[in-house]
């Protein structure tokens, strides 16, 4: 199928060549890329291109995303199956996980909190991920005392995603001075876009376009100056925050 008058097999080795040039492939590659464009496509993107995409990291979220859209199904089936062979707290933590990753947190939220017994009662990170279940299944309330709890029981523990879950929390409550305490600071230590996309949308939702406008563009300075790599790893904060940039 011609392109501008291109064949489409020709613009394919051309964009192999362009990759081989960046990544310092053997000179050899070049001529039999453009001696013979299609096969030489075909032999490049099997032996170079497709095993450097599946070791990049950006390869391997596409790779992940593939699979998804491929079979969307595969990890919970897969996690159900083994809970099914052995209940145990490590299987129910991967059943509970994708649940949660499959937008189904009312279904994990129980299977979190069953896990929360015996020697791990007092598990942070297991507790963290029921106080995020508990968010996303509209128990604010709940969240706020699950992370209470924890705080009190474990004073020393730094965790920026329980730092976050509890901001979100203060605003799901209603408690804007307290979120705002909590959303402030966590920006001022954490440089991750993620803590300022759900501050902006949380000042966008209080009606303070604004400040959420004002954050928005101060981040967005940062992503000009990221590399694709970053780019492609923050995708969805990126994304969120555009929406509240000027």
């Amino acid at each position: 199928m011609p392109i501008l008058g291109i064949g489409l097999h020709v613009i394919v080795a051309i964009f192999f060549a362009v990759h081989a040039i960046r990544t310092r492939q053997e000179m050899y590659w070049l001529f039999v890329l453009f001696l013979f464009p299609l096969f030489g496509s075909l032999v490049y993107g099997l032996a170079v291109w497709l095993p450097e995409m599946r070791n990049s990291r950006g390869g391997r979220r596409a790779m992940q995303a593939l699979r998804k859209q491929i079979d969307p199904g595969r990890e919970l089936r897969e996690a159900r199956e083994s809970l099914e062979v052995s209940d145990t707290v490590q299987n129910r933590l991967r059943m509970a996980d994708a649940l949660l990753a499959a937008g189904k947190p009312a279904e994990a939220e129980p299977m979190y909190a069953k896990c929360l017994q015996g020697v791990y009662r007092d598990n942070a990170d297991i507790t963290l991920r029921h106080a995020r279940a508990l968010l996303e299944i509209g128990q604010p309330e709940k969240t706020r005392a699950v992370l209470d709890a924890l705080r009190a029981s474990q004073p020393n523990l730094k965790s920026r995603d329980g730092h976050l879950l509890y901001a979100r929390a203060m605003a799901a409550c209603g408690d804007k001075e307290a979120a705002k305490h909590e959303f402030d600071a966590l920006i001022d230590y954490w440089a991750s876009l993620e803590p300022r996309a759900w501050y902006a949308d949380v000042l966008a939702d209080w009606g303070d376009t604004q400040a959420a406008r004002a954050l928005a563009d101060e981040a967005m300075q940062t992503v000009k100056r990221m590399p694709r790599h970053a780019r492609e790893l923050n995708a969805e904060w990126i994304q969120r925050l555009r929406r509240h940039a000027a």
